[in-house]
């Protein structure tokens, strides 16, 4: 058997998100993000908490449209990429696109970021300004250096009003037309949501991914009406993992003391390599008796192989993993089995043949007579040796 206490334990060659389950809660886009993570060895769970309606027979958009062309604004404001090329593609349809085109070739063009940027240079148009951020409050902050009294400013949302920007703006004097180019409503079917929400509130997801503020405002909203707020929202701060495209989609759960995760840039595969980071971070690897292992969601991962454990058996091992090397007698392994305030002493040992019998390896959970069940914990092991992504504990 290979000294561990002599060399660090290589990376598990398993998929780094083997195991795990990930929720993803988009509707635009979806089937890329979750492909993603499936090829890094994730189970994915959709569950898209909205969906995109397009405006193009919407009389609001058209009244905006038409006052951008017969009043020409002397700075618009470009948030996203589909939200301009929606707005583009509706102005065609009434015949609106070239003066539409002209009147916005004439004006100061702020972009938020490199998507509405894209969208713009797109369209043969060029932006003056864009915030390396992607925030609308360096957006505000880039136009409150100026005197804005009397400014027309148009604001093209993106799927939902903004008035912590047009009210500000106006406040500085500013004349703000507002641009709502699609909206967001619930899913026509609600029930993959219903089932992600009771997925969160019972711990049956790892992660669960958010790609907008409004799909992570729906989720709670959705939670609330199935009674299961509290439940949702102590699960998302204590032991669901939240990934969020961005800070602002991030910001629509701090409202809620849920914190996320969230990638340097606001892409989708900087959101699937931060859920690839922060997943295992938070399941360090364990040297018992000879051996690493590693508890990822309903499996377990020993050495470098990855073993599937029933609820009951991962109950329990979730129990003697949380408190290493200590002794937990059956009573209180009990209360760890799902139903637990119905589980007897059989139970519980059933667990534990079942659990010995997945791992492999019998010593790796020791009996202790008339007292109950250890993991075969090797503290010295990692102090020596250090963990797998090279991190060393005292």
């Amino acid at each position: 058997m290979t000294d561990l206490a002599s060399s660090v334990p290589a990376a598990p060659t398993v998929a780094p998100l083997a195991g795990y389950t990930v929720g993803i809660t988009a509707a635009r886009r979806r089937e890329e993000l979750g492909s993603l993570l499936e090829r890094r060895g994730a189970r994915v769970v959709y569950g898209p908490s909205i969906r995109i309606v397009p405006l193009a027979d919407d009389a609001e958009l058209l009244a905006a449209t038409r006052q951008c062309v017969s009043a020409p604004p002397d700075i618009v404001i470009a948030t996203t990429g589909i939200g301009m090329r929606g707005w583009l593609e509706a102005a065609e349809g009434w015949g609106l696109a070239e003066d539409l085109l002209d009147r916005l070739g004439r004006v100061r063009l702020l972009a938020r970021g490199p998507k509405a940027r894209g969208a713009l240079r797109a369209a043969g148009l060029r932006e003056e300004w864009s915030p390396e951020s992607e925030s609308s409050s360096e957006v505000l902050e880039h136009l409150l250096t100026e005197d804005l009294d009397g400014v027309r400013i148009v604001v093209q949302e993106h799927g939902e009003p903004l008035p912590g920007v047009t009210e500000t703006l106006r406040m500085a004097g500013a004349r703000v037309v507002e641009v709502p180019v699609y909206r967001w409503l619930p899913p026509v079917d609600p029930g993959p949501l219903h089932r992600l929400v009771e997925q969160i509130a019972t711990r049956q997801l790892d992660a669960v991914t958010f790609t907008s503020a409004p799909a992570a405002a729906s989720l709670l909203a959705t939670a609330s009406r199935l009674g299961l707020y509290d439940e949702v929202v102590t699960a998302l701060r204590d032991d669901v993992l939240v990934a969020s495209v961005g800070p602002i989609t991030a910001g629509a759960l701090e409202s809620a003391g849920i914190e996320s995760v969230v990638p340097e840039r606001s892409r989708l595969g900087a959101l699937a390599r931060e859920v690839v980071a922060a997943l295992p971070r938070r399941s360090p690897r364990l040297p018992v008796a000879g051996h690493w292992l590693q508890i990822r969601g309903h499996a377990v991962v020993v050495d470098d192989d990855l073993r599937t454990l029933p609820p009951a058996p991962m109950a329990i091992l979730r129990a003697l993993a949380a408190r290493p090397g200590v002794v937990l007698p059956r009573t209180v392994l009990r209360t760890a089995l799902p139903g637990g305030e119905d589980a007897d002493d059989h139970a519980v040992e059933v667990a534990i043949a079942r659990l010995r019998q997945a791992l492999g390896e019998a010593r790796l959970l020791q009996t202790v007579v008339k007292r109950g069940y250890r993991l075969a914990y090797e503290p010295e092991r990692r102090v020596t040796a250090g963990s797998h992504d090279g991190t060393h504990e005292a």
